[in-house]
């Protein structure tokens, strides 16, 4: 495999299109980044480095707004990546720890099924069932929607993790007289927990982010903050927008590394 990777690298312009690639899905979100450091309130114009618009931010008048979308991001964020993990390691357990039963294939193919249909198609959906069995939209709403969502990210690093732990492990708890509670707790547990933590962390990130599902189930007057974010540039694309992007942005990155580095520990423990 790793030999079939360095050839591709010397494709016949390869370099160029793989260049061209992260231009485009880059510069963007370069360049807002550097405009949010601009001591102008024009988003196209620099005249200077200035932390103003981060101040903004955390006490301009529309802070107040922003930290309780802020918040309820965080809430929402937290509870769907705890019960989407829950869910989804169960359903790992299931899937490969469990019996053969019938219609396997078919509940693997819905629990992934989140990853395949368009986002709008579901924020659609969850809409028309939320409105069909009259369930009153709001943070509830929107931690449903997202519980629901988020478990295939969950699911995959998790199942991904399990698949590469050997049976022998459990059973040889089992031959020392431990129960299948001692097993799965004392053994099994402990080794799965970088996938888990890798599925939470990513579930955390995706329903944080969310932006177009959330817009379709939120109440009025509820907010998080990427729907907070798109109301204020009905108005104009300000400075303090570009900052927000900015934070939003670093802590995606932050968050996807953890991510990355905690699976990576996981594969070299197997």
């Amino acid at each position: 495999m790793a030999n079939t990777s360095e050839r591709i690298r010397w494709y016949p312009g390869f370099r160029e299109i793989a260049l061209i690639c992260l231009v485009i899905l880059y510069a963007p979100l370069i360049i807002v980044m550097i405009y949010s450091f601009n001591n102008s309130p024009s988003i196209t114009i620099w005249k200077g480095f200035s932390f103003v618009w981060y101040e903004e931010v955390f006490f301009g008048p529309e802070s107040a707004k922003f930290k309780q979308a802020t918040v309820n991001s965080l809430i929402i964020a937290v509870l769907a990546a705890i019960t989407s993990t829950t869910i989804a390691t169960a359903s790992a357990l299931a899937m490969i720890r469990g019996r053969r039963f019938r219609g396997q294939a078919m509940t693997f193919g819905l629990i992934n099924l989140p990853l395949m249909v368009p986002e709008i198609v579901t924020a659609v959906a969850t809409l028309i069932f939320f409105a069909s069995i009259g369930f009153d939209r709001g943070i509830l709403s929107i931690l449903l929607a997202h519980i629901v969502f988020c478990i295939p990210f969950a699911y995959l690093p998790i199942a991904a993790r399990l698949q590469g732990i050997a049976n022998v492990y459990e059973q040889v708890a089992r031959d020392l007289y431990a129960t299948p509670g001692q097993a799965f707790r004392l053994v099994l547990l402990p080794m799965m927990l970088p996938g888990i933590l890798s599925g939470f962390l990513l579930a955390f990130i995706i329903s944080l982010d969310d932006f177009i599902i959330t817009n379709f189930v939120k109440g009025a007057g509820v907010e998080t903050l990427p729907t907070a974010i798109f109301g204020a540039i009905k108005q104009g694309i300000k400075p303090n927008i570009m900052a927000i992007s900015t934070l939003m942005l670093a802590a995606s990155f932050i968050l996807v590394s953890i991510s990355y580095f905690i699976s990576r520990i996981g594969n070299h423990d197997r």
